[in-house]
């Protein structure tokens, strides 16, 4: 279903207005990438407001009742934390975990946990039109925003355009490419010795999937949680991107989330199922189970001791950024 989201998504931006309003200059520190280009979707200081009012406005809900931050909240770095939510307009327990949104400017490689979604214009129509999440008609979502003055201003300086679906994803994906976390302990080298001993463990043993600056490589792993995906009728919940690609070499593969903010974001894994980093270092150290995807890289690896363990983890701490989780910017308006 949300294959054909994208598509349809894809199609209503190519043919949005162009709009004339300046581009806003956003500050990343030297050493990360640099921001990809998005030259449909240029980011603009009345885009990204706009886009902020939207994301946190429970007209966008069917109901009224919810919000992008209902399961995005900004003290829990953008996750919601819970294993499986299920205060979405059917009440109905959904299958996959918050992920957080954190430096999505930079995932160009698909989103959401299978990476069903290209890009965040697109992505963002899923849980908007998804009937167990917001289950918004965005007919009546344009009518309701029409209702609103300072919304159909607004629009109309963000895009010299009356309000539409294209840019209302729009202006939802600027504000979220301004979700860039990068001011933690770990980016002012501020780390103690059993914080430095974690840095040089999570280097020689989690860098070759959370690599670089961004803690990711926004790929798609095995990571060995599962091992039988046979019986897996709800949703293919188990089956990870092979629900996209229908690839059998990508059974069970999700993708590489970043690790910064990771002490903010438990429950961890695609479905929540581990509530604590211990839990997780526990399932590296020792719980891989074998499938014929298991990333190689995770078979056969000497178990972490528990001080190891314990090392990893302040590191991983260190990670967690305050200035982000408090930023004005992105709070509610």
């Amino acid at each position: 279903m949300r294959i054909l989201i994208c598509i349809f998504t894809l199609a209503i931006i190519a043919c949005s207005k162009t709009q004339n309003t300046p581009a806003a200059v956003i500050s990343i520190p030297g050493y990360f990438p640099a921001l990809p280009a998005t030259p449909d979707n240029p980011l603009t200081k009345e885009g990204i407001e706009l886009g902020r009012l939207l994301f946190y406005d429970t007209r966008l809900s069917g109901n009224n009742k919810l919000s992008c931050a209902s399961c995005h909240q900004q003290n829990l770095a953008f996750t919601d934390g819970v294993a499986l939510s299920d205060i979405g307009v059917s009440g109905k327990q959904l299958h996959r975990s918050a992920p957080a949104l954190i430096n999505l400017a930079w995932a160009t490689n698909g989103l959401f946990w299978e990476g069903g979604s290209t890009n965040l214009e697109s992505q963002a129509l899923g849980p908007l039109t998804s009937e167990d999440e917001m289950h918004q008609n965005l007919y009546e979502l344009i009518s309701e925003l029409n209702e609103v003055p300072e919304y159909v201003r607004r629009f109309k300086s963000a895009f010299n355009s009356e309000i539409t679906t294209a840019n209302i994803l729009k202006a939802l994906s600027q504000f979220e490419r301004t979700l860039i976390s990068a001011n933690s302990a770990y980016d002012q080298q501020q780390l103690n010795i059993q914080e430095q001993k974690g840095l040089t463990l999570f280097n020689n043993h989690c860098r070759s999937c959370h690599s670089g600056v961004l803690f990711t490589d926004n790929s798609f792993h095995n990571n060995g949680i599962d091992s039988d995906f046979s019986s897996d009728a709800l949703e293919g919940i188990y089956q990870g991107r092979f629900r996209i690609t229908y690839d059998s070499a990508d059974l069970g593969k999700f993708k590489t989330p970043t690790l910064r903010n990771i002490a903010l974001t438990a429950p961890y894994m695609h479905d929540g199922r581990f509530a604590d980093l211990f839990a997780v270092l526990q399932h590296y150290s020792n719980g891989i189970k074998h499938s014929p995807t298991t990333d190689t890289i995770l078979l056969n690896k000497e178990p972490l001791s528990s001080d190891d363990q314990t090392a990893i983890i302040a590191f991983l701490h260190t990670l967690t950024d305050t200035a982000f989780i408090h930023n004005t910017a992105l709070k509610q308006p």
